[in-house]
């Protein structure tokens, strides 16, 4: 009997979205407290454009031997669970997979993950718009709770990318924790950004309490801080160092089913945005990386096995 494979985008030497390709490799089997996921839709993220372009490779965070997968985020339905697992085959979940070392990816057929990072999708939402949910919602909930509450002496906001996927969510969800929120963003961005409840501005100004660098500006939004005030930036490889009494952090998005779960059903019902920018076969992952690293993309490239 021939064994099932299932295919995959991988980089064998990282250089950009030209040397994708797709593989076939033979499909995996779950172990205890794992599922196996039949993709439906994975969406394409700037950190995917970083590893298909060797960043990762070049900072020395990958050591794959024969080639790397790619993709983070996906949705699509369990296609068989291992031991210790209550996730039905036929559940339709949503996800993501961090870190960079990996031979696997969710721009895939198939993809082998733990049970307890998925959420299950809340009924009537498509699968294609949910791929677009798991990474950024879920950063934005951790850049949240680094950010923390708001105080009576340190409520004003600035989120740089405000009109971006991450940027968003982290606006919305900023004022679940009082604080007054401004989104940075491009003039033509105001009427989305506005329509998320904050206040819009198209450059950096000065004196804000915090800064949530969503747009990753880096050393401009961090001068943005005053003295003593708070700055979170999105590129845990480029921390940025201490100064003026600001605390700088850096998220590092992980995986958490029971949050994710949470942040599916506030998009579900509209209160988090979720948006799908195009949507491609898996067989042009190349291409379109192509067109999400020339910009302008507002919300994800969706890839589709």
């Amino acid at each position: 009997m021939n064994q099932m494979t299932s295919r995959r985008a991988v980089v064998r030497v990282p250089s950009g979205p030209r040397s994708i390709e797709a593989i076939d490799v033979p499909v995996a089997e779950p172990g205890a407290a794992e599922i196996r996921v039949k993709i439906a839709a994975a969406a394409i993220n700037p950190v995917d454009l970083g590893v298909a372009g060797g960043v990762f490779h070049r900072l020395g965070l990958v050591h794959q031997p024969d080639y790397t997968g790619l993709g983070w985020d996906f949705a699509g339905t369990v296609d068989a669970a291992g031991p210790g697992v209550e996730l039905q085959v036929g559940t339709r979940v949503a996800g993501f997979i961090d870190g960079f070392d990996r031979d696997h990816g969710s721009h895939a057929e198939h993809l082998v993950v733990s049970a307890e990072n998925v959420a299950v999708v809340p009924d009537g939402m498509d699968l294609v718009e949910a791929a677009t949910v798991p990474l950024n919602t879920t950063a934005a909930a951790q850049l949240a709770d680094l950010l923390g509450e708001a105080s009576s002496e340190a409520r004003r906001l600035l989120v740089t990318g405000a009109a971006g996927v991450v940027g968003a969510h982290v606006a919305v969800l900023a004022q679940d924790r009082g604080w007054q929120v401004t989104g940075m963003a491009r003039a033509a961005d105001e009427p989305f950004v506005r329509g998320l409840g904050v206040d819009f501005v198209t450059g950096l100004g000065q004196g804000w309490d915090a800064v949530v660098d969503a747009g990753a500006l880096q050393e401009p939004a961090l001068r943005a801080v005053r003295d003593g005030g708070r700055f979170i930036g999105v590129q845990p490889a480029s921390r940025l160092p201490e100064e003026r009494g600001i605390a700088v952090e850096v998220v590092f998005a992980h995986p958490d089913g029971a949050l994710l779960a949470g942040l599916l059903a506030r998009v579900a019902t509209g209160e988090l945005p979720a948006r799908v920018h195009a949507v491609a076969p898996l067989d042009e992952a190349a291409g379109a990386y192509q067109a999400m690293a020339k910009g302008g993309v507002r919300g994800r490239i969706v890839l589709v096995p």
